[in-house]
């Protein structure tokens, strides 16, 4: 199991209904076939650390995480949901104990990178995000 998750928060301005309609999205990519699980709601961390907003979801495996990458409600949601976010981090983890899984994961990312310079460019508009758009 590969588990994504993602702490964020919505940037100033952002209304009441495009939160819901973020949210409402994330939450749409969170049950695609590709997917064991998935939460999406408030983040019960720190509020001194700015995270507003989790989600989270679990994929069987490379192969299971690759058709969730790939897929197009995730890729378009993705479009829809970037330009309303202030801040996104990610957290990774897995029980598969593959030495050379996280640099596989990378190498998905950065195909998707490659494959859509749109969906990169707005992961760049961010303004505060530790997710790579580069090696």
């Amino acid at each position: 199991m590969i588990v994504n998750i993602l702490r964020f928060s919505f940037k100033d301005g952002t209304t009441e209904d495009e939160k819901a309609a973020v949210l409402a999205t994330m939450r749409r990519i969170s049950t695609l076939e590709s997917t064991s699980f998935g939460v999406v709601g408030q983040d019960l961390g720190d509020p001194a650390e700015g995270y507003t907003h989790t989600y989270c979801v679990g994929v069987e495996d490379l192969a299971a995480l690759e058709r969730y990458m790939n897929d197009r409600v995730l890729i378009e949601g993705d479009l829809g949901v970037f330009p309303h976010l202030q801040r996104l981090s990610p957290v990774r983890l897995s029980d598969d104990m593959d030495p050379g899984l996280a640099e596989k994961i990378m190498e998905l990312h950065l195909a998707r990178v490659a494959r859509s310079p749109e969906w990169a460019r707005l992961l760049d508009t961010i303004p505060d995000t530790s997710i790579a758009t580069t090696r």
